[in-house]
C-alpha cells in the first residue's frame, strides 16, 4: 500500500477544479435521479430503462456515425476518462478519496464534462492503489458487461479504452503538477498509476514510456465520419475494413 499525505476533503472537491472538466465532480443538490449503478444494471427499469441507450444515441448524433458499437465504445471511453480522473485527481491532490460507489455518482446521459456527474455526498476514504482500482471492479467492468450484452463492443476493445483513459488522466494530471510546480502531485499520481497498469486487466492493454501510451488495440473513432487514428491508437493509420469488422 502507498501511504500519502493526506489533506481533508472538502464538500465541493475545489482543488479538482483547476485541472479541467474532466477532473471535476459536482457535489450541489441538482443530482439527475439515474445512479450509475442503475445504469449498469442487466435488467434496468422505469425512468433508468435507456440512460445507456440515450447517451449512446447522444454520442452517436453528436459524432455523425451510424455505428451503435462504434458510439457505445466513444460513449464508454469517456465516462471512463471521467472516472480515472475524478478518482486519481483526488487521490493524488488530497491523498484521500471520496467515496465512488456506484449507488453514489449519479449522471446525466444528455451532458457533457463536467455537468454529467454529481457525487452524492463526500464520505473519504484512503487515497490507496486498490481504493482507485474500484473504478475497474465497481464500474468499468459492470458497464463492460452491459455494454458486450447490449452491443457487441469486443472486451479487449473496452479494456484498452480503459487503459487509454487512465493514461490520459495520468498525462494531464502530470503536465498540470508540473506547470504548477506541484512534484509531489506528479509523483503521487505516477506511483498510483504505476500500481494500476499492474493490474491483470490494464496491464495487457498497451506499452507506456514514461506519461505516453501506445495500446493494442482501437476504440473504433477512425470509423466516425471525418474521423481518423488517436494519438495513441495501435494503428498508424485508418485501417481499411469490411462493414462489419470491429477492432479488439
Amino acid at each position: 500500500m502507498v501511504v500519502l499525505p493526506v489533506v481533508d476533503l472538502d464538500p465541493e472537491l475545489a482543488a479538482l477544479r483547476p485541472l479541467g472538466g474532466f477532473f471535476a465532480l459536482r457535489t450541489d443538490e441538482t443530482a439527475p435521479p439515474t445512479t450509475l449503478a442503475q445504469v449498469y444494471a442487466k435488467t434496468p427499469s422505469g425512468v433508468h430503462r435507456d440512460a445507456l441507450a440515450a447517451r449512446v444515441a447522444v454520442v452517436a448524433e453528436r459524432l455523425r456515425t451510424p455505428e451503435p458499437r462504434v458510439a457505445a465504445s466513444l460513449a464508454q471511453q469517456g465516462l471512463a476518462a471521467r472516472l480515472w480522473s475524478a478518482a486519481l485527481g483526488c487521490a493524488a491532490l488530497y491523498g484521500r478519496l471520496p467515496d465512488l460507489d456506484p449507488r453514489r455518482l449519479r449522471w446525466d446521459p444528455l451532458g457533457s464534462a463536467p455537468d454529467d456527474l454529481w457525487l452524492t455526498g463526500v464520505r473519504p476514504l484512503p487515497g490507496d492503489p486498490d481504493l482507485v482500482a474500484g473504478v475497474l471492479h465497481r464500474h468499468l467492468e459492470p458497464l463492460g458487461e452491459t455494454l458486450r450484452d447490449r452491443y457487441g463492443v469486443a472486451a479487449g476493445l473496452l479494456w484498452g479504452n480503459a487503459g487509454s483513459a487512465l493514461a490520459g488522466a495520468a498525462r494531464e494530471l502530470d503536465r498540470w503538477a508540473r506547470a504548477n510546480g506541484r512534484r509531489d502531485v506528479a509523483d503521487r499520481a505516477r506511483t498510483l498509476t504505476d500500481a494500476l497498469f499492474a493490474h491483470p486487466l490494464l496491464r495487457p492493454t498497451g506499452t507506456r514510456t514514461g506519461t505516453a501510451f501506445r495500446r493494442r488495440s482501437c476504440c473504433l473513432y477512425y470509423r466516425v465520419p471525418g474521423g481518423g487514428v488517436c494519438g495513441d491508437c495501435c494503428f498508424t493509420r485508418p485501417p481499411r475494413s469490411s462493414p462489419g469488422a470491429v477492432s479488439g
